[in-house]
């Protein structure tokens, strides 16, 4: 090991306090860790220097060893030092940023201790549910049946054969998490053994197989509200998985999915529709019944109205589930062509075309003469 002085290795000065000398180490054992400083020799060699001054200068008796002797008083071959006899080095690097960082980093999955025995939340799940327009429209409530995992009823959850209980994992001492030695480190992992449960099974629950969980189908009362949408989600607290070690429940998401309507399409709280209508009513005018969602009303169609109008009918939409106004209905109103004419017909229609002026189809003489004009500019 190198033989620079401690307190110049860390960058402190003798009377640091240490507090002090915890966060220099920090800085520095970071900065020149060999993860960070991948085949590195030099950055490795630094870190060990490191790791040696703090080791020295965080302990109070080796402290004050080296500084009345120096590294004679704290080097174990001049004949033990400040470590006593049978000093062996430097411990486990894991110990030293235990004590420096807490720990963090360097256990299974960043936590603290073991985990043994700790109660785990069951897992959520989903159910699809799919319903019609009216039914999101007004509000219902339906039945459904899923499948899902609860409390072993023969064992009460524990997993073991009923009178008999799990026995503490010889391995980890009942801890969940052994100590592996990795080079100059010390890491903490899952026990193998036990799997991170602190406990083994020795003669498991024949009717769970040792899971402490069994599969069931239950059926709940699902409320839905007025108003959803296509999308939405309605949380049925504790009605998920069951928890592990006594873990609180998962939740049950139920998606709604509405089937397509063949009369009404739905945007936001608004509803739309289409109404055809004959080329007479276009015309002359009239009036007919259109529908909603709460019964028929009566659509008031003016002379001359042209294919693609809009008529807007107020408070026969949706109602917002989270409040708010109720929104429309629009009907947008399609000219039918005749089909199936007969003679007479053809020949009455034919003699009415002949009657029209320009005056009777302002729209389509304006297009014809935008038409001419587009192709007599492209001849120039």
């Amino acid at each position: 090991m190198s033989k620079n002085d401690y307190y110049q290795v860390l960058g402190l000065q003798k009377n640091a306090s240490e507090d002090e000398i915890k966060k220099a180490y920090r800085r520095s054992a970071m900065k020149h860790h060999p993860d960070r400083n991948p085949d590195n020799k030099q950055a490795e060699e630094k870190f060990k220097e490191i790791k040696e001054a703090y080791e020295i200068l965080s302990d109070p008796q080796k402290r004050a060893a080296y500084d009345q002797f120096g590294h004679a008083g704290v080097d174990p071959s001049m004949g033990g030092g400040a470590g006593g006899p049978g000093f062996s080095g430097f411990g486990d690097i894991g110990d030293i940023f235990e004590s420096v960082f807490g720990g963090a980093g360097f256990r299974n999955g960043g936590g603290g201790g073991g985990g043994g025995n700790r109660a785990f939340r069951g897992g959520d799940l989903r159910y699809d549910l799919s319903l019609s327009l009216e039914e999101v429209v007004t509000g219902t409530e339906v039945k459904i049946r899923i499948p899902s995992h609860v409390v072993c009823s023969k064992c009460g959850g524990s997993g073991a054969k009923p009178g008999t209980s799990p026995k503490t994992c010889q391995r980890c001492d009942g801890h969940g998490q052994i100590r592996v030695t990795q080079g100059f480190f010390s890491v903490q992992q899952t026990c193998p053994s036990c799997r991170g449960a602190g406990k083994v099974i020795t003669e498991p629950c024949r009717a769970c197989r040792g899971s402490g969980r069994m599969q069931e189908h239950k059926t709940l009362s699902v409320k839905v509200p007025a108003g959803v949408d296509n999308g939405d989600r309605i949380r049925l607290s504790g009605e998920g998985e069951a928890g592990v070690n006594g873990g609180p429940a998962g939740d049950l998401y139920v998606q709604i999915n509405v089937r397509s309507h063949n009369i009404f399409s739905r945007e936001d709280n608004h509803l739309f529709c289409e109404v055809p209508i004959s080329i007479v009513t276009a015309a002359l005018g009239g009036e007919l019944e259109a529908p909603t969602l709460k019964g028929r009303v009566v659509l008031k169609i003016p002379p001359e109205t042209q294919t693609g109008k809009v008529f807007r009918i107020r408070n026969k939409g949706v109602k917002p589930v989270r409040g708010g106004a109720v929104g429309d209905l629009h009907c947008r109103v399609i000219v039918e062509t005749p089909v199936n004419l007969t003679s007479h017909q053809k020949d009455l229609l034919k003699e009415f075309d002949a009657s029209m002026g320009k005056k009777h189809s302002p729209k389509q003489n304006s297009w014809l003469d935008g038409v001419k004009k587009f192709f007599e500019d492209m001849k120039l």
